[in-house]
């Protein structure tokens, strides 16, 4: 997924000037992260070329989204997506810090694909490395945005590295926010998984339903739960 663009079956992204591109990992989240029929409201924070606004905005009929993006130059390529795509007046995208955004109302839904890692040697390219390493938005940071504008009964939607997801667990109970769902994306039939989706809130149950998803089968094609979950997206999914 390197290419400029990348084609949807009903929207497309242009990514050429975004240091961040499509991933595979990130249409798991956009295509699992629950959508409920009272989800009204949905933030989206560092949406970089915009796909998962979009692929929410796909999924949903009626939810308004804001989309939210620190970057100047890959704000402006995802409100292209945006104003290209069937959706353009249900999604309004911002350049702003998110920790100094402001909203009039609270979020049903919050979802963010946030930088990966905390302890990594940084690159070349500063954007790149804003987009990647927690030099802009910390994982304390990104908790206290998620309780300011998350409704009472709203929920959060977040997709990390394993590891960097036992950290991201410790800061956000402290917050007061609290995973009841996961999804462990693993690349092919008995691998680790590298990469977690997880649903919070502020309800604290104790309990945590897990799911699995298994990208790859044996023979290096998609598998059927995957094929399943990005149908309703993918070009080469029929």
């Amino acid at each position: 997924m390197s290419n400029n663009w990348f084609q949807f079956k009903q929207f497309r992204i242009d990514q050429g000037q975004c240091a961040m591109k499509v991933t595979t990992d990130a249409c798991i989240q956009g295509a699992w992260t629950p959508l409920h029929p009272q989800t009204k409201r949905i933030l989206d924070i560092g949406t970089g070329t915009g796909l998962l606004a979009l692929m929410l905005a796909q999924r949903s009929d009626t939810a308004l989204i804001e989309a939210v993006e620190y970057d100047t130059t890959a704000a402006e390529q995802a409100k292209e997506n945006v104003s290209h795509s069937p959706w353009s007046e249900r999604i309004a995208v911002c350049c702003n810090d998110i920790r100094d955004y402001k909203s009039a109302e609270k979020y049903d839904l919050i979802i963010c694909n946030p930088p990966f890692f905390d302890n990594a040697l940084l690159g070349p390219q500063q954007e790149k490395n804003r987009a990647r390493h927690t030099i802009a938005l910390s994982k304390e940071d990104l908790a206290a945005v998620i309780v300011k504008h998350l409704t009472p009964e709203g929920y959060f939607s977040i997709l990390l590295p394993i590891p960097e997801y036992r950290y991201w667990l410790t800061v956000a109970e402290t917050c007061g926010l609290f995973p009841q769902e996961q999804l462990l994306i693993h690349h092919r039939p008995g691998s680790e998984p590298k990469r977690i989706v997880a649903i919070m809130s502020r309800n604290k149950t104790g309990t945590s339903r897990e799911h699995q998803l298994t990208i790859m089968q044996e023979e290096s094609t998609y598998s059927d739960n995957f094929k399943e979950m990005l149908r309703p997206f993918y070009l080469n999914i029929p």
